[in-house]
This record gives structure tokens, C-alpha cells and sequence, in this order.
């Protein structure tokens, strides 16, 4: 089967929840025998790591990327808001990536067209128009719903009214060009009943993110140690650490004053890499976040917005580690409070989740084992895969 796979973003390296899942899916692929080729989008946010891609992946895939100023532009976004536009989706919207789309359609047919975030969805008229491949979206959110939780909690009514708009054009736009696609490969069961709501009427599959256990046994482990990894260009990210350090680290570190916290991710902003705070470790960017995940105890995820399914705390999982998070954080994982995942809402269930922890080495261990456990029956990437190809050739064997 041959693919292409049109990518918002370079999925290799991958570098966070996003690249990773969608490196997923290209690896898995490739596996299982497929031809896979990649497209995409590249800018001054996330542009192509020349220095860490691998030959290999380059001539697996024939990997291609186009750059695209994603940059904030008041002027633009002046218009979209005035238009009622979606500022999300039109920024991704240029010459030399259409121009280099309709160049690889002529020159290669394919059986699938793999697009990855609703983003790339004005690219659609020209797939059609020189391809004859099904055409599938992987949604990796809904993305709507991310901006819209973002919207409530934010303080600023200015800023506030501005973000409720962008959420309430991206929900149009994802209402509107749903049934555009073939089918929809949503990351969570969750997210697939919402676009069943939002009026899609198309095949829909819930894939999960996958992952292949990853084989930590021989790191040593810093005791008393908690972690937080994650891209902190990503919104929810910066508000949910933020929200951490000023109302849940002060009661923990009251509480449980042996623990230390290590924030690691990549565009760490200033304010948190130049802060001063008792037992709190800014380390930014890790060059192995599986290395840097390993050497820590637990992973503390204090998601108060997003969509989808938290690809990082799927990857903690796999490393058999305690993932304390919030309800939010937990969405979109089959996973049993307590048994695989602990869950803390409030800064008071935070310090006691971890107390608990700290006071009972065992439970903690058991937690850890029973993670690893539910990675292996659910999240394994080659099982996930298969579920993927089975769902394309359903549709393809209907023409």
C-alpha cells in the first residue's frame, strides 16, 4: 500500500506529544510493509532538525518539507476576526506548499492520503482534483475545544473575548469540512462521539497513540524526584505549569519537603527558566527525554485544557512510571484510578496523591507495574497499526 502522508508540522525527530504521534503512525507503517512518503509543513516554530534526522528515515520515507510563516500577524488576524475566519487554519495556507503538493500527486499515484490535523484541510480540493487515493484526517484533538478551555480559563476579558473567537471559528471550520474526508481517525473514542455530534457522517475509527515499551531497566532512578516533560510553546502546557508552581508545589513542598521537581521541555520560557523557587529544577530542553524520563520517579501532568489524548503521558506509561494528572490530563486513556493512573483535580489531591506515594513505596511500584501492563494491551504500536490498515482497506475494498 502506498501512502502519503501530508504532516502540519516535521514529525522527525520527535520532539514532542505531536511529532511523536504521528512518527508513530509513520513508523508503524513502514513496518508493516507499507510505502510511506512525507510531506510537511515546516516554519520558524518547528523547523526541519537537519542535524538529528536520520538517513534513514529520510530514505524510507522520501521526506520533504515546506516552509511556511506561521508567525502571528496582527494585520492578517485583523481581517480573519473581521471575515470570521479561522486564524488557525488560514495561516497554513501557501503557494509554494500547494505548488509542491500538486508536483508529488503528478509524479507518484497513491493509495492513501494520510493528513495529518484538521490544518491541512485547505489542501483538499487539490488532492482531489490530482489524486484518485482515499483521503483520511488524523485527529489528533478536536481542536476547537483546546481554545475553548482555554478561552474560560483565561483572566484577561480582552484576551479572553479574542481566544473565545478563535475557538468559535475553528469549531466552524471543523463542523463545516468534516465530511470533506474520506474517513476520520480520531485519537480517543471521546473525541470521536464529539465528531459524530459535530455532524460528521463519515467512516470513524478511534486509533490511539502508540508506543513500544521502552527499555529503561538499567537507569538509575533519583529518589523523591518528580517530573513535568513537555513542549512549552504549547498553551495548555504553560497554564498548567504555571497553575502547579503557584498553587500545588507550595503545598507540596510543605507537605513532602524531600521531593524535588524537574521542568523539562523544549522552549521553555524565560519567566520559568530564570526562576527562584524552593526544590524546583527549570532544566528546558532534555537531549533524550526517554534517558531524562527514566531517571525520575514521577510524572506530575497538571493539564486544565487540551483534547485528545496526552501522548506524553502514554510514553511515561510505557516507562512503567506513576503518572499523577488531572481528569482533563487523563481524557482519552482507558486507564482505572488508582490502578494505573492517579488522578488529582484540586492542589489538595495533588499533595495527597503524592503523600500517598511517598508514605507507601509498594502501592507506588504496583501502580508503575500496572501502567506498563496497560500499555501492553492497549497501546501497542504494531497492534494499533494493523487496526489502522484494516480500517483503510474497509474503504478502499467499497470501490
Amino acid at each position: 500500500m502506498k501512502i502519503l502522508q501530508l504532516c502540519n508540522k516535521p514529525p522527525y525527530p520527535p520532539v514532542d506529544g505531536g511529532t511523536l504521534a504521528m512518527n508513530s503512525i509513520t513508523q508503524g507503517l513502514l513496518a508493516e510493509g507499507c510505502q510511506v512518503r512525507v510531506l510537511a509543513v515546516c516554519s520558524d516554530k518547528h523547523p526541519v532538525l537537519g542535524s538529528r534526522m536520520s538517513e534513514d528515515y529520510i530514505a524510507a520515507t522520501h521526506f520533504e518539507a515546506v516552509h511556511i510563516d506561521l508567525g502571528i500577524h496582527l494585520i492578517d488576524a485583523g481581517v480573519s476576526w473581521l471575515c470570521g475566519e479561522s486564524y488557525h487554519v488560514k495561516r497554513f495556507i501557501s503557494k509554494e506548499f500547494s505548488a509542491r503538493l500538486k508536483a508529488v500527486l503528478q509524479e507518484e499515484q497513491f493509495d492513501i492520503i494520510h493528513v495529518e490535523s484538521i490544518f491541512l484541510t485547505p489542501y483538499l480540493p487539490l488532492i482531489r482534483k490530482y489524486s484518485q487515493a482515499r483521503v483520511f484526517l488524523r485527529a489528533h484533538n478536536v481542536e476547537h475545544l483546546i481554545w475553548q478551555r482555554v478561552a474560560k480559563s483565561e483572566r484577561n476579558p480582552v484576551k479572553r473575548s479574542y481566544l473565545k473567537h478563535l475557538s468559535l471559528t475553528l469549531r466552524a471550520y471543523e463542523c463545516d469540512h468534516l465530511n470533506d474526508y474520506d474517513g476520520i481517525i480520531p485519537i480517543t473514542d471521546k473525541d470521536a462521539a464529539l465528531l459524530r455530534q459535530l455532524g460528521c457522517r463519515k467512516p470513524i475509527v478511534a486509533i490511539p497513540f502508540g508506543v513500544q515499551p521502552a527499555n529503561i531497566a538499567d537507569v538509575p532512578v533519583e529518589p523523591h524526584s518528580l517530573y513535568h516533560l513537555g513542549s512549552m510553546d504549547w498553551m495548555p502546557n504553560q497554564e498548567g505549569v504555571r497553575w502547579f508552581l503557584d498553587k500545588v508545589w507550595p503545598k507540596v513542598h510543605q507537605a513532602i519537603p524531600q521531593w524535588n521537581l524537574y521542568l523539562a521541555g523544549r522552549k521553555m520560557p524565560d519567566e520559568l527558566t530564570n526562576l527562584q523557587m524552593e526544590g524546583v529544577h527549570v532544566v528546558g530542553e532534555v537531549a533524550d527525554a526517554m534517558a531524562f524520563m527514566a531517571s525520575k520517579q514521577i510524572n506530575v501532568v497538571p493539564l486544565l485544557s487540551g483534547s485528545g489524548i496526552r501522548v506524553k503521558i502514554i510514553e511515561a506509561l510505557s516507562a512503567g512510571k506513576v503518572v499523577v494528572t488531572t481528569s482533563i490530563g487523563a481524557e482519552g486513556i482507558n486507564y482505572t484510578d488508582d490502578k494505573n493512573l492517579l488522578i488529582a483535580d484540586t492542589p489538595e489531591q495533588f499533595v495527597e496523591q503524592l503523600r500517598r506515594c511517598d508514605e507507601h513505596p509498594d502501592f507506588c511500584s504496583q501502580v508503575g507495574r500496572n501502567a506498563l501492563d496497560l500499555i501492553l494491551h492497549e497501546y501497542d504500536n504494531t497492534l494499533l497499526t494493523r487496526r489502522l490498515l484494516q480500517f483503510y482497506r474497509q474503504l478502499l475494498d467499497k470501490e
